[in-house]
């Protein structure tokens, strides 16, 4: 929170990432300044020649990997959890994409192959499946594993089992992919028929077998920290995961009808309705309630969301806010 020490040099800033500790800054001129825990990546002194033409920043748990405009990549932080890439740096070469989960880091080469670094428990190893990465369009990430999204529409994971680096018991049915979201410890995969297939912990969202036969003409899927929403063409919502935080909407599902957003807080939901109301659902510590906004929440043109907070926009260009007041949950100091 204190940028004193290079506030100077903070001029023409284009992007900021941040670890769980610090902040990175893309200068217009392409070179980057970063501040915070030495640790998580606030400090890039060791690397600030490689900085130069920098074009995109994504962050780990305690590390950076900067994507040049040359195609390299230069990683800071915490060496351990992905702040170092020496390891791999020849094979480093026309990258395209950085995916992070909290300790490691992979990379979409050009050529649709993948190069992983980092916590080989959170992913940093492909030795696994490295046969299979290829002509990879896409990578997500959970809180410890990957899954890769191939040209076929099949899906390679790797990372920590348990956080839905294997999906074996799901292999046969992952065809013809065309979206994948992730919780913390799961993931879930929209198929070209609008069906959906998760994998991963079941508590976490990686079990949908409760709710499969609604699982239907799926349009896109909001994750939460434990628990998936998904939208389905006719304007309905479908969850399940933890049904404390946000897996459960079956107290609101009468009022889910026309939805066109959802949004997610750590622990909670938030749907946009056709006509410009919103229903909440899940923790109301996150959100997950709005009886104290309700009459407000009109002409509702877009929602954000903290870790434990709501900001709708309205159509006049006001703000509504609920939730963790401690998260920004209350603006009435600046309403």
């Amino acid at each position: 929170g204190d940028s004193t020490a290079v506030q100077d040099r903070l001029r023409c800033v284009q992007e900021v990432q941040a670890t769980d500790c610090a902040f990175a800054a893309i200068l217009a001129d392409g070179s980057v300044v970063a501040w915070g825990n030495r640790g998580d990546g606030g400090h890039s002194s060791t690397v600030q020649d490689q900085l130069v033409d920098v074009q995109q920043i994504q962050s780990a748990r305690s590390a950076f990997a900067a994507i040049r405009a040359d195609g390299c990549v230069v990683a800071w932080g915490n060496p351990l959890w992905g702040g170092c890439c020496a390891a791999v740096q020849d094979q480093l070469i026309n990258v395209k994409q950085v995916q992070a989960t909290r300790n490691a880091f992979a990379a979409i080469l050009s050529d649709g192959s993948v190069v992983a670094w980092g916590d080989e428990q959170y992913g940093g190893d492909t030795s696994a499946v490295q046969h299979q990465l290829r002509s990879v369009q896409q990578v997500q990430a959970s809180d410890g594993a990957f899954a890769a999204i191939l040209a076929d529409g099949s899906i390679v994971t790797w990372g920590d089992p348990h956080r839905g680096g294997d999906s074996t018991a799901v292999q046969d049915r992952l065809r013809c992919v065309q979206e994948v979201q992730a919780t913390d410890c799961a993931f879930a995969a929209i198929l070209a028929d609008g069906s959906v297939v998760a994998w991963g912990n079941r508590g976490d969202g990686g079990h949908s077998s409760t709710v499969q036969d609604q699982l239907v003409d799926v349009q896109q899927i909001q994750s939460a920290r434990s628990a998936f929403a998904a939208i389905r063409a006719d304007g309905c919502v479908v969850a399940w995961g933890n049904p404390l935080w946000g897996g459960c909407c079956a107290a609101v599902q009468d009022q889910l009808i026309n939805v066109k957003q959802v949004q997610a807080t750590r622990n909670a939901f938030a749907a946009i309705l056709s006509d410009g109301s919103v229903v909440a659902w899940g923790d109301e510590q996150y959100g997950g309630d709005t009886s104290a906004v309700q009459h407000q929440l009109r002409s509702v043109q877009q929602v954000q969301a903290s870790d434990g907070a709501f900001a709708a926009i309205l159509a006049d260009g006001s703000i509504v806010t609920w939730g963790d007041p401690h998260r920004g949950g209350d603006s009435t100091a600046v309403q």
